[in-house]
C-alpha cells in the first residue's frame, strides 16, 4: 500500500489548489496516479466546491474523491486555518477510498454536514468514526463530497485494502470523586452518592469540586470550561470509557444541574474540567495503546479535531498533531478541525465534543 498527502495554501480559493495537494502527495507516495483521494478544502471553498473536485480528479487519474469542507485541515506538516488551502490523501497499490456498499462490515469513515447528524443514523449498522463539517457554531458554510460529486447529508467510507484502529482521546480531567445518580428528573442533576453513601445535591457536589481546584465560582459556573463524564459503571468511568455530556447550567436555588442530555438514576459520573496536561496524557495513552493493537507499524493516520482544540486550544501550536509525529515520524495524516467529532464508545457510535478522533490504519493482511 502507497500513501502520501500533501498541502497546498493561497489568497483565494482556486481550483488549482485543490491538485497542487494532489500532485504533492503522489510525488510523496511515489505515485503516477490514485486509486482513492480523501480531499479536504477550507470553508472558503463550501460554496462552490465542485471545480476543486475535478481538478482533484484530474491531477489523481480517478473519480474517487471524498472528503468535506472545514474552517482548518491540516496534514502531518503543516495545518491551516483562516486560509484559502486544500489538503489531499492519496492511496495506491492495493488502497483505496471508496463509498461504502456493506455498513455492516468494518470500520466506516463517516464525514456530515451539522444538520444531518441523528441518532437513528448512528444507531444503525456500522462502527464510524470521523467528523462533522462546519465551523464551531455549525451555522457556517459547509459542503461535503464523494465520488467527485458534491453531497447532502452525510457520506460512509471504506477503506479498502486498509485495516486499522479508531479511539477518542478527551482533554478533560476529573475532579472530585466519582458519584453515582441517585435522583434525577429529565435533563436535572438533583442527588447524587459516592462509595460511602453520603448523599449531597447536584449543585453541591459540583460546586465543591471547583472549590478544591481553587476556582472561583461565586458569579457562576464555568459550564463552558466543563462536561460531564458519564458511564454505565464505576469501573467504566474509571477506565474512562465514558460519554462526555454538555453542562447547560447550575441552578443554586434549586441546587440541580442541568444537562444536554436526560439524566438516568444509577449511571455514574465524575465533574469534567479542561486541562491542556489532561489532554496531552489523554492523547499519549490511546496512541499507545492503538499502537498495541495494531499488527504492523501503521501506514497512515487519519484525526479529527475539535475546532476549539488543536492550535487555539494551545496558544498557536497543535500540539496534539506534534505528539502523534512524535510516536510516528514521517507517518502521512491528514484531518480537519470542526465542530463535532465520531467514533464509538463501547461498541456504540457517539458525538464528541472537545476531543480527537485518531484512525491509525496499515496494509490489510
Amino acid at each position: 500500500m502507497k500513501v502520501g498527502t500533501g498541502l497546498a495554501q493561497g489568497r483565494q480559493p482556486l481550483p488549482e489548489l485543490a491538485a497542487q495537494a494532489v500532485r504533492q502527495a503522489l510525488d510523496q507516495a511515489g505515485l503516477d496516479i490514485a486509486t482513492g483521494v480523501l480531499l479536504f478544502l477550507s470553508e472558503d471553498f463550501a460554496q462552490d466546491p465542485q471545480p476543486a473536485l475535478r481538478a482533484a480528479a484530474t491531477a489523481a487519474s480517478t473519480t474517487q474523491v471524498s472528503g468535506c469542507s472545514a474552517p482548518g485541515i491540516f496534514t502531518q506538516d503543516e495545518w491551516v486555518l483562516d486560509g484559502s488551502a486544500a489538503a489531499a490523501l492519496v492511496l495506491g497499490d492495493g488502497a483505496a477510498i471508496a463509498m461504502a456498499r456493506d455498513q455492516k462490515d468494518g470500520v466506516l469513515l463517516t464525514l456530515t454536514a451539522p444538520n444531518a447528524f441523528n441518532a437513528s443514523w448512528m444507531e444503525s449498522p456500522g462502527i464510524r468514526f470521523g467528523g462533522v463539517a462546519g465551523d464551531a457554531t455549525g451555522q457556517g458554510q459547509f459542503s461535503l463530497w464523494g465520488n467527485g460529486k458534491v453531497l447532502t447529508g452525510h457520506c460512509d467510507l471504506a477503506l479498502e485494502g486498509a485495516a486499522g484502529v479508531v479511539d477518542v482521546a478527551h482533554p478533560f480531567k476529573p475532579v472530585g470523586v466519582p458519584q453515582r445518580i441517585d435522583q434525577a428528573s429529565g435533563h436535572d442533576l438533583l442527588v447524587l452518592s459516592n462509595q460511602s453513601a453520603s448523599r449531597q445535591s447536584a449543585w453541591s457536589s459540583l460546586a465543591n469540586a471547583l472549590s478544591a481546584q481553587g476556582i472561583e465560582h461565586q458569579a457562576g459556573i464555568p459550564c463552558h470550561h466543563m462536561m460531564l463524564m458519564l458511564a454505565e459503571s464505576e469501573a467504566a468511568l474509571s477506565r474512562g470509557d465514558c460519554q462526555l455530556i454538555p453542562i447547560v447550567g447550575a441552578n443554586a436555588d434549586t441546587q440541580s444541574v442541568t444537562l444536554a442530555k436526560e439524566a438516568v438514576p444509577g449511571d455514574w459520573l465524575a465533574w469534567g474540567l479542561l486541562d491542556r496536561d489532561a489532554a496531552q496524557r489523554h492523547l499519549a495513552s490511546k496512541i499507545a495503546s492503538m499502537g498495541a493493537r495494531l499488527r504492523n507499524e501503521p501506514t497512515f493516520g487519519l484525526m479529527f479535531s475539535c475546532l476549539a482544540r488543536g492550535p487555539h486550544f494551545y496558544d498557536g501550536v497543535d500540539h496534539d498533531l506534534a505528539l502523534l509525529k512524535r510516536y510516528y515520524p514521517g507517518m502521512p495524516v491528514i484531518g480537519f478541525y470542526g465542530n463535532g467529532e465520531i467514533a464509538p464508545v463501547n461498541g456504540r457510535n457517539a458525538l464528541w465534543q472537545h476531543s480527537v478522533v485518531l484512525g491509525l490504519f496499515t496494509a490489510e493482511s
